[in-house]
């Protein structure tokens, strides 16, 4: 009866072992660019991603933004949360859609190496300006202080974001609820400190 309980034993522990592994996120090498040309630049002076990476993940990181920026009832309503002169009408910004919906421009990119090493499969985010002069993903999870810099991020920063073309549109009130866009999440800083 002893031995099977040391079995027993050893099964719980192994499982434990695991469950908290399992429970750690996987970081990846991950860059923030203002634009495609910064990323391609780093790239050609041996940057951590290719020129290929950086123009597929610009594009990644532009589909992303048409399909899911957060958009605004009111053009007043973007500024007071992304900043004066960071915001357009849906019709200029997504090439489509309304001229009386307002979102963010797109204020760079996030690209993380989800493979690991030199032209891995890169995986993308859209950056966009707060208020207060910081930069955040499309959910409004993450903030950086920076939308250039390397660091290593989670593997949750690349998360698809919730669509949000033909959705309702944030009014004042909805973005006060959350607390500002890009308040609500965890306030990372991992570019430019």
């Amino acid at each position: 009866m002893t031995k099977r309980s040391k079995h027993v034993a050893i099964m719980i522990l192994g499982a434990a072992a695991f469950t908290l592994a399992g429970c750690r996120e996987e970081q990846v090498d991950a860059a923030a660019y203002p634009d495609v040309q910064s990323c391609t630049d780093e790239a050609m002076n041996g940057g951590l991603f290719t020129v290929q990476d950086c123009e597929t993940a610009f594009a990644e990181a532009q589909a992303l933004h048409v399909e899911a920026a957060p958009r605004y009832d009111s053009f007043e309503v973007c500024e007071e949360q992304h900043g004066v002169g960071a915001c357009g009408s849906e019709q200029e910004v997504a090439q489509g859609g309304s001229s009386g919906i307002f979102m963010p421009l797109l204020a760079g990119y996030l690209i993380g190496n989800m493979l690991g090493g030199r032209s891995g499969m890169a995986a993308a985010q859209p950056l966009y300006k707060t208020a207060g002069g910081r930069f955040t993903n499309a959910a409004g999870s993450s903030t950086f202080s920076s939308n250039k810099g390397a660091a290593k991020l989670n593997t949750s920063q690349f998360t698809r974001p919730a669509t949000t073309a033909g959705k309702a549109p944030m009014s004042r009130a909805a973005a006060a609820s959350r607390g500002g866009f890009g308040k609500a999440g965890g306030g990372r800083s991992g570019f430019g400190g």
